[in-house]
């Protein structure tokens, strides 16, 4: 699996933040749907990754810079074909890798409280994430969860 930065260009990496994107609109209210779309993805405090296997997409990633000392974990998405291969732990890994070079000491990140996102709960909670309160310019929503992972 090689990971690189990604420029959200190829139509591969649309299609998958597409496909996510329609995902979230499908199984939370409107006002719930917090992911990026192209334009947020593409903005200056945004790095996006992309997993590969030789030509294949395997999954994205987008950390989004709070502040000097705080980042958060944006539009995580695998692949459906990908799901369940260990591809969102490394993925999740290297941008935890690339918080702590940065020089973050957190990093939070917001997921749904519905069904369709318990895997997604229980990889964050693997890697030591633990809930806590609304962070950022997030408020408190029955639809959401948020996590924070003290570097």
């Amino acid at each position: 699996m090689r990971i690189e930065v990604d420029d959200l260009v190829r139509p591969a990496v649309r299609a998958l933040l597409t496909e996510h994107l329609a995902d979230m609109h499908a199984t939370s209210p409107a006002e719930s749907v917090h992911a990026l779309d192209l334009s947020g993805l593409r903005g200056p405090e945004v790095t996006v990754w992309t997993a590969w296997d030789a030509v294949t997409l395997l999954c994205i990633a987008a950390l989004k810079q709070l502040s000097p000392e705080h980042g958060e974990v944006k539009s995580m998405r695998t692949s459906t074909a990908s799901r369940g291969r260990g591809v969102a732990s490394s993925m999740l890994v290297h941008v935890l890798d690339a918080s702590r070079r940065r020089g973050y000491e957190r990093v939070s990140l917001e997921t749904g409280s519905q069904n369709y996102f318990a895997a997604a709960r229980r990889l964050y909670v693997r890697h030591g994430f633990i809930e806590c309160p609304p962070f950022g310019e997030y408020v408190s929503d029955p639809s959401s969860t948020f996590y924070s992972l003290v570097l």
